[in-house]
């Protein structure tokens, strides 16, 4: 009989890959999405990617309500928590991201222990590790201070949640403790599966070949491609070793917008600016625009990971930048029909 995981947030970027490789690996899986409206878009575009949605159905759930979370775990053997507010602007209040964040988070991870789910893996994000970092190597073991200067409410949010997961997992009396890994991408680049491009790396990739992003922002940290994203998250759950470690889900070397433009230009793509915006400029836009004051935290920016750890325990190689920016380019150019 196929062992059932819910994942949360499968109607996303990169939940969708995930769905797709959880069904191809034939479990059973219990998609999440904030509305049943969502339901006939994402069948769709799994069925569209040659994946068997025989075993796929979609639960309505919300972050911010108890409703139906006891009801979607029942019988689950795995939960997979992707499901989490991303934008990079900040909000008008820090609240609308962060309690979503980390209450949604408890909410799994509660609904997950009363059902007697094996192990949860939850998605974080680098920015949980590095957000207060400026120049170095980041890993495991550190931690975003979230009262440091200019640390974007995402980064905050995503933080939170994992120190209220890992509280959660400690917490736990008796034998039978429930097991957690979390996962850490670094920026997501690669194509999306489906033709959804509001995703934060696909919009900016989008107005990058449109060439309406005349400057970039100036600084350098891991990008992976979903891909591998999704990837490790399946190797995660079924992976003996990985119980209560935090997985750095990117290549160790960082990466900037200049180079993703780099390589568009010199694949023929004549709508990317090389041309990076003073520092100056993105902090006087910050009085005024909420995108460029959650990009202030990662000015003078210039990181790289250390993955040795992910690369041992699941004999990881990571898809190269190059081969993740122009998958990406032919996916964004032909659901827009943008032209060269």
């Amino acid at each position: 009989m196929s062992q059932t995981v819910l994942l949360t947030g499968v109607s996303g970027y990169i939940g969708l890959h995930i769905a797709r490789q959880l069904l191809n690996a034939g479990f059973c899986v219990r998609g999440s999405v904030r509305s049943k409206n969502k339901e006939k878009e994402v069948r769709e575009t799994l069925a569209a990617a040659d994946v068997d949605i025989s075993q796929f159905s979609i639960v309505e759930l919300n972050l911010t309500h108890d409703d139906g979370w006891d009801e979607a775990v029942k019988g689950c053997d795995y939960v997979m928590h992707v499901a989490s507010p991303f934008v990079i602007a900040n909000p008008k209040s820090e609240d609308d991201m962060i309690i979503p964040a980390v209450e949604g988070t408890l909410r799994a991870l509660r609904s997950a222990k009363k059902a007697g789910v094996k192990r949860v893996v939850l998605t974080s994000s680098i920015l949980a590790m590095m957000g207060s970092m400026k120049t170095g190597i980041f890993g495991p073991k550190d931690w975003t201070d979230i009262n440091a200067a200019n640390i974007s409410t995402y980064a905050k949010s995503k933080t939170l949640a994992e120190k209220a997961a890992w509280d959660f997992i400690e917490s736990q009396a008796g034998a039978d403790k429930m097991e957690m890994v979390s996962m850490h991408p670094g920026g997501v680049f690669g194509p999306p599966l489906g033709n959804v491009i509001t995703g934060q790396s696909m919009d900016m990739l989008d107005q990058m070949l449109r060439g309406k992003m005349p400057l970039l922002p100036s600084f350098v940290f891991p990008l992976v491609d979903v891909r591998d994203v999704a990837t490790l998250h399946v190797q995660a759950m079924i992976t003996p070793d990985v119980v209560g470690k935090r997985i750095v889900a990117s290549p160790s070397k960082g990466s900037s917008f200049v180079e993703v433009a780099q390589i568009l230009k010199e694949n023929g793509y004549k709508g990317p600016s090389t041309r990076v915006a003073p520092d100056f400029l993105l902090r006087f836009m910050s009085l005024f625009d909420r995108e460029a004051q959650g990009m202030l935290g990662l000015l003078g920016m210039d990181l790289h990971a250390d993955n040795a750890q992910t690369r041992t325990l699941f004999n990881w190689t990571p898809i190269p930048l190059k081969d993740s920016v122009l998958d990406s380019a032919a996916a964004v150019k032909a659901i827009t029909h943008l032209d060269g």
